[in-house]
């Protein structure tokens, strides 16, 4: 029973969510040999979807976007999963004051880390899955938009 539960909180973990995520993007790379062809394509069903389910300004952005836009994105955010967003990070903690890193610093005290931890984790893994099923729908797209699926036939 134990190896039954285990594998259910492993297939939903955070680092296999994020294996999924860059194996359909890697599918996705490997899959869209030009890339310049996807260029004011749009994904009509994802974004009836996105505007059904979103009225805020993001979804709208998000809803005008190409596929060429989301190609771009989801490699992106494989690159930062995969070599970190530390030079960023690094950009931000220069910027910021004796004075700001105090303030922060008793602001984590007084937070509850573990319920801000399993927030996020929760969210990073949801907007994961997501991305993901993005990946797999513009790879898909893709090989309708050039007649993938008729090659051979």
């Amino acid at each position: 029973m134990m190896q039954i539960s285990d594998s259910y909180n492993q297939k939903n973990s955070l680092f296999n969510a994020m294996n999924r995520f860059i194996g359909a993007v890697n599918n996705m790379d490997q899959t869209v040999m030009v890339p310049s062809l996807l260029r004011d394509v749009h994904l009509e069903m994802e974004e009836k979807e996105e505007v059904l389910n979103h009225s805020n300004g993001a979804a709208n952005y998000c809803s005008r976007r190409d596929m060429h836009g989301y190609y771009i994105l989801l490699k992106s955010i494989r690159n930062d999963i995969e070599w970190g967003v530390i030079q960023g990070e690094d950009r931000k903690k220069d910027k910021l004051t004796n004075m700001d890193i105090a303030r922060l610093e008793d602001a984590d005290r007084e937070e509850d880390l573990e319920k801000q931890f399993h927030y996020h984790l929760s969210g990073l893994h949801t907007v994961l899955s997501k991305l993901t099923r993005k990946a797999n729908v513009l790879t898909n797209r893709y090989k309708e938009e050039i007649g993938f699926g008729s090659w051979g036939h």
